[in-house]
């Protein structure tokens, strides 16, 4: 997995699959969010993503009011999302 910033934006490329991969995500998505109140994450590839991820994700839109808007590029993923009742947590939408 490779992560990378630009200004509210945090792209992720390859697998989301370990507890290190968890580490990375929060730590730059920590960074961002102490900047911005509203933030871009696009997850191009992934087939999957950890329940940590998802958890940190939701503390981030429920309890410390930032607004996520991702972007997923993996049908699988993205049904998964929809399918957990998240899509409109994180205004998810399927990458064209």
């Amino acid at each position: 997995m490779e992560i990378t910033s630009s200004s509210s934006t945090i792209t992720i490329t390859g697998n989301i699959k370990s507890i290190a991969n968890f580490s990375e995500i929060k730590s730059l998505t920590d960074n961002v969010s102490a900047e911005h109140k509203s933030i871009v994450i696009k997850i191009i590839d992934s087939l999957s993503i950890t329940s940590s991820v998802i958890g940190y994700f939701n503390k981030l839109v429920l309890k410390d009011n930032i607004t996520i808007d991702m972007r997923i590029g993996n049908e699988q993923l993205f049904h998964l999302i929809d399918d957990l009742n998240l899509t409109s947590t994180f205004n998810a939408k399927k990458i064209k």
